[in-house]
C-alpha cells in the first residue's frame, strides 16, 4: 500500500500517459524520479527508477543501500531492490533484470512504454530494448515535462521556502557588498545568512539538491557574486576581487527546499555609477516594469519576449538583446520553458519563471534583477520578495 495520498502533479502525470496511450512510464532522471516518487537519495551512484503504470500502484526501485532512506522519504509504498547490501532481500545484482521482472508483474512488458529519450544514454537504451523485445520504447520527455510546468500546491509552499530563504541570503549580501567586501566574502555571507534561518526555520526542510553518478549535492543554498568586467563571465566562482567606486556587483542566489528552486539576482551599484551605467540601470528597471503586464494567462513566452524587446528598442539597446529574459523553474533551476523568441508554451496559472530582463554591454559589464515569479488567473504574483528598484551601496 502507499505510504501516503497520490499527490496531484503524479495524478497530472498520468493524464499526460493516457493522453499517449502509454501503459507505463519508466523514469531515470533524478529529478524526474523525485518528481514520482519523492525520493532523493543525494548521491545516485546506483540508478534510482520509479515505474508508475497506468493504472495501479507505482514501484519505487533502488540499490539496497538505498532501501531505508527510500522508505523513509517516498510516498510510494511498493519499494524493491537490487544490489547486494548488508541482509537485505534483492531482487537480484542487476537493476535492469529487476526493472523487467517488475514490468512483466504489471503486465507491462508487452506494452507501449515511455522512456526519457533526452536523458537516457544509448547504452542503456540498447538494454533496455534488448531486455523488452515485446514492448514498444516511446519518448515520453514532453509528457514528463509538460506535466512539470505547473506546480501542485505541496510544490508551490516548498518553493515559497526556498524564495523566503533566498531573500534572506541577498539581505545578508547586499549588507556585505556595502562593505566592500570581496566576491567570496559578499557569497559567503549571504550563505552562512540562508543556512542559519533554514536551521532555525525550517528544521525538518532538506536543503539537497540532484546529485550524479559521481557525486551528490548535499547543500543547495547557493550564492555567487561577479563584480565589474567579471559579469559577463555570467556564472564563475567567486574571487577575491574587491569593488572599485562606480562599479556594478552581480549577485546570484540560488535555493532548493524539498526539491524545488527559487532564484533571486541583484545588482548594485557600488557608489554612483556614471551616467551610461546608470542609464543601462534605468533601463533594465523600464523594461521590468513594461513587460510586467504581458506576464499573464494565454501569453506565450514569445509574446513575452517581444514586448520586451519593444522596450529594450525604444531605450537604444536594441543591439544588446538578451536571448531570453527569464525561464522556468521547479525541480531544476533552469529549467522549460523559456521566455524567449521561438518558445510558443503559453502560460499557465501554476507555472513558476524567472522574471530577468538584462544586458551585457562589451566594455560597461552587464547587470540584472531577476525574481522567482508565479502565473495566477490574472497575471502574476512574486515569489521573491525584495526590493526591485535601483540599488547602491
Amino acid at each position: 500500500m502507499p505510504n501516503g495520498p497520490v499527490p496531484e502533479r503524479v495524478r497530472r502525470l498520468r493524464e499526460g500517459m493516457r493522453a499517449r496511450g502509454l501503459d507505463a512510464l519508466v523514469c531515470l532522471k533524478p529529478q524526474n524520479t523525485f518528481y514520482v516518487s519523492d525520493f532523493n537519495p543525494v548521491i545516485y551512484s546506483h540508478p534510482v527508477v520509479t515505474v508508475l503504470p497506468a493504472e495501479g500502484e507505482p514501484v519505487l526501485l533502488v540499490h539496497a543501500l538505498r532501501d531505508d532512506h527510500a522508505r523513509a522519504s517516498s510516498w510510494i509504498g511498493h519499494v524493491r531492490l537490487f544490489g547486494a547490501w548488508s541482509t537485505k532481500q534483492t531482487m537480484g545484482p542487476d537493476w535492469l533484470a529487476a526493472l523487467r521482472a517488475i514490468l512483466v508483474e504489471l503486465g507491462a512488458a508487452s506494452g507501449r512504454l515511455g522512456v526519457e529519450f533526452d536523458f537516457l544514454p544509448v547504452g542503456v537504451m540498447r538494454q533496455m530494448e534488448g531486455l523488452l523485445p515485446q514492448a514498444r520504447l516511446e519518448d515520453a520527455s514532453d509528457v514528463v515535462n509538460h506535466a512539470r510546468l505547473v506546480k501542485d500546491p505541496v510544490e508551490l509552499e516548498r518553493m515559497r521556502r526556498a524564495a523566503f530563504l533566498a531573500d534572506r541570503g541577498m539581505e545578508a549580501a547586499i549588507a556585505a557588498a556595502a562593505e566592500r567586501r570581496s566576491e567570496r566574502e559578499i557569497s559567503l555571507a549571504a550563505m552562512a545568512a540562508m543556512n542559519g534561518v533554514w536551521a532555525e526555520r525550517f528544521p525538518q526542510t532538506e536543503v539537497a539538491d540532484f546529485g550524479s553518478l559521481e557525486g551528490g549535492v548535499m547543500n543547495g543554498l547557493w550564492c555567487y557574486c561577479l563584480i565589474g568586467d567579471r559579469i559577463p563571465m555570467n556564472c564563475d566562482v567567486p574571487t577575491t576581487r574587491r569593488p572599485a567606486e562606480g562599479e556594478f556587483g552581480l549577485i546570484v542566489i540560488w535555493t532548493v527546499c524539498d526539491g524545488m528552486h527559487a532564484e533571486n539576482e541583484r545588482t548594485v551599484a557600488f557608489g554612483p555609477p556614471d551616467p551610461e551605467r546608470r542609464r543601462m540601470y534605468d533601463a533594465i528597471l523600464r523594461v521590468r516594469t513594461e513587460v510586467a503586464s504581458a506576464i499573464r494567462p494565454g501569453a506565450t513566452c514569445a509574446d513575452v519576449y517581444r514586448a520586451a524587446r519593444a522596450v529594450y528598442e525604444s531605450q537604444g539597446y536594441g543591439q544588446y538583446l538578451p536571448g531570453r529574459i527569464g525561464h522556468g523553474l521547479g525541480l531544476g533551476p533552469h529549467e522549460h520553458p523559456s521566455l524567449g523568441p521561438a518558445d510558443a508554451t503559453r502560460l499557465e496559472p501554476g507555472m513558476v519563471l524567472t522574471f530577468e530582463p538584462n544586458l551585457r554591454i562589451p566594455g560597461l559589464g552587464g547587470m540584472q534583477h531577476s525574481d522567482t515569479i508565479l502565473v495566477t488567473d490574472g497575471g502574476f504574483e512574486f515569489v521573491t520578495d525584495l526590493r526591485r528598484d535601483y540599488i547602491q551601496v
